[in-house]
């Protein structure tokens, strides 16, 4: 994989390896529980539920890579740039330019 001199570069890429849309499904789920589990521990006052946001985001998106994209999540190459896609991809989706 090359080497990205921006998320700006990158994007495209990670895009490209989120082509399934039962991948970026999982992804959405994920990353929707994610927030989910924050605003839980905010709520509770108990941040031992911040334990479960990285188990619920990366458990759906590395499911949805595995099972329905077939290929290696971006984490492992590129961990920043991709945590930064995982929510510029989510934040589109939720605007409808990127499909789910």
């Amino acid at each position: 994989m090359a080497g990205y001199r921006s998320f700006r570069e990158f994007y495209p890429f990670y895009l490209n390896e989120h082509s399934d849309v039962q991948c970026r499904r999982m992804h959405f789920v994920g990353s929707t529980l994610v927030l989910a589990v924050i605003m839980t521990a905010i709520v509770t006052g108990h941040a031992w539920w911040l334990l479960l946001a990285p188990v619920a985001g990366y458990g759906f998106a590395w499911i949805g890579h595995y099972v329905f994209e077939k290929n290696r999540p971006a984490t492992f190459t590129h961990p920043l740039y991709s945590l930064l896609g995982d929510w510029v991809m989510y934040w589109q989706i939720l605007r409808g330019k990127v499909k789910i």
